[in-house]
């Protein structure tokens, strides 16, 4: 029995389809759009929103009254994590770069960190629950930043200490290794597709418990161009393409 009918406004995520920008997606991979999201709103929300709920509730244990640190809070997977979590009744700071200091306290962080100006794992304040999407600090550094038994949840990201290829990865495996050995929780994670996790996102979305941040919104001629962009890594938050 289908779900969906000719005409239902729907969002979702091409999961591991080939190819991008697609007209057509198993029915599978979406979810009734919010109800209080535009179609470009909608449109930001699936892979980042996915990625940083199931990171932060699923993953992390996300509980409120906790302190998080997101590292990278103005990137698409920050601007919802800093959201969410903030929603879920935690305390959030939100690490950035200088020009975006102000759009994440905009979106209810309580600290809003400059990495240009001021380092977060040495200041002695400790977080239950850190979420890296920069990939830019060793583990030690990570740790410092930790409460005892908390949660270090890494989601790729760039440089750690290396090359933009060998950092990351280091990184990663630094965490398979030692997690058997240590009281915190120290945890590698792919992003995967989930239909419950769209429903989820709705709800919140619906809720306030989030608003999706778009940088710029590019026509579907102008797909190039929006690429360019993006990958000239100044964008901030989502990128969308209208048709």
């Amino acid at each position: 029995m289908r779900r969906f009918r000719p005409g239902d406004e729907v969002y979702g995520d091409l999961g591991t389809a080939d190819g991008a920008f697609a007209e057509y997606v198993s029915e599978d991979l979406v979810e009734t759009r919010p109800a209080s999201l535009t179609f470009e709103q909608a449109a930001a929300v699936p892979l980042a929103g996915q990625t940083a709920l199931k990171r932060l509730r699923d993953v992390g244990n996300l509980q409120p009254g906790q302190h998080v640190l997101v590292n990278g809070a103005s990137e698409g997977v920050g601007t919802f994590a800093v959201q969410i979590a903030k929603s879920s009744g935690a305390t959030v700071t939100g690490v950035c770069r200088t020009r975006n200091v102000e759009l994440v306290a905009s979106l209810g962080a309580d600290h809003a960190i400059d990495y240009t100006a001021d380092g977060f794992t040495g200041t002695g304040t400790r977080y239950d629950l850190v979420l890296d999407l920069v990939g830019n600090h060793s583990l030690t550094a990570f740790r410092r930043a930790l409460t005892s038994g908390g949660t270090i949840v890494l989601s790729g990201g760039g440089v750690s200490g290396g090359s933009s290829l060998v950092g990351p990865i280091w990184l990663m495996i630094r965490v398979k290794l030692l997690a058997p050995f240590v009281r915190d929780r120290l945890l590698v994670l792919t992003t995967a597709q989930d239909r419950e996790i769209l429903a989820a996102l709705r709800h919140l979305a619906e809720s306030g418990g989030f608003t999706p941040v778009i940088d710029r919104v590019y026509s579907l001629d102008e797909v190039p161009d929006a690429v360019r962009y993006v990958e000239t890594e100044h964008a901030r938050a989502k990128v969308v393409t209208t048709v």
